[in-house]
């Protein structure tokens, strides 16, 4: 089993920052790097994983990551096309300027917020796509002061969601990266299958009453409650790919038909079929 990867950075002469378009669609990269990450994707539907937080996106998503925070690859089995634009950028880009210059108060709280992650939505993720798919064209000082303007419009935003919002639960898990990631890289093997809580805690070392304990330290739920919601996230990017109900409930490893539409139901506010409608009413080209 991979563990955790310590993901080195390294910029070209000249610059503070890296910017570059990955593709690891068919990589589990669970991963962590001391640099500060905007991440922007274009794609149908695909996984969100910060920290302890997990849950899906549709279409597209943008998001803050601080350093040293764990993070899977947006792009992870995206079955689609997909766009994807990642900067990174040293810690201390903008010197001691982030600290002390009034202007940049508010800039400074997102670099702050960014160590919890934090995903932008609505007019603030359209505007600053826009201003990314655009910033290859220009030169490397005009890019870094377009990547100021970019920050200064998420740091006056109110269109965004902290993702991990106990600051307890992100200090534990950076002091801890290695041990989580072979969890959750088991957990991502076997959803389909039955994740054995006995295996797992095995893996990492600990009896699974010690395992239980210090996993629900760590996510705040069971680790049973924990696979349930990667199941559930997984089923909802498979009905936004065109698969059915019934062989969405098996792929992610449901028996029951009926016990799969309650979960569901309760974890995303909705049934399978309405959360299907919705998705191909809302996905669907407007007519002319």
């Amino acid at each position: 089993m991979n563990q955790i990867q310590l993901e080195r950075v390294e910029f070209e002469p000249g610059k503070s920052f890296k910017l570059f378009s990955p593709r690891l669609r068919n990589t589990f990269l669970w991963h962590y790097h001391p640099e500060v990450e905007l991440v922007y994707v274009e794609a149908d539907a695909g996984i969100r994983h910060v920290g302890t937080h997990v849950s899906s996106y549709t279409q597209s998503d943008l998001v803050f990551i601080g350093p040293n925070l764990p993070h899977l690859n947006f792009d992870y089995r995206l079955r689609s096309d997909y766009h994807q634009i990642v900067v990174q950028l040293r810690t201390n880009f903008m010197g001691d300027a982030i600290k002390y210059a009034p202007e940049l108060q508010l800039v400074n709280k997102l670099f702050k917020n960014a160590a919890y992650g934090i995903a932008f939505h609505g007019d603030t993720r359209a505007l600053v796509a826009q201003k990314l798919k655009a910033i290859g064209n220009l030169s490397n000082f005009d890019q870094l002061l377009e990547l100021v303007n970019i920050f200064r419009i998420l740091a006056d935003s109110k269109e965004y969601t902290l993702l991990n919002n106990d600051e307890s639960s992100t200090d534990f898990i950076l002091k801890d990266k290695i041990r989580m990631g072979a969890i959750y890289e088991y957990i991502d093997a076997h959803y389909a299958k039955k994740p054995d809580v006995n295996v797992v805690a095995g893996k990492v070392n600990l009896t699974t009453s010690a395992f239980c304990r210090y996993f629900k330290r760590q996510t705040h739920i069971t680790f049973t409650d924990f696979v349930n919601q990667y199941r559930i996230e997984r089923a909802k990017n498979l009905l936004m790919q065109d698969k059915n109900i019934t062989e969405t409930c098996y792929a992610v490893g449901f028996e029951s038909l009926s016990y799969f539409n309650k979960l569901f139901n309760k974890l995303v506010g909705q049934n399978p079929s309405a959360f299907k409608k919705r998705w191909v009413a809302g996905s669907a080209p407007a007519k002319s």
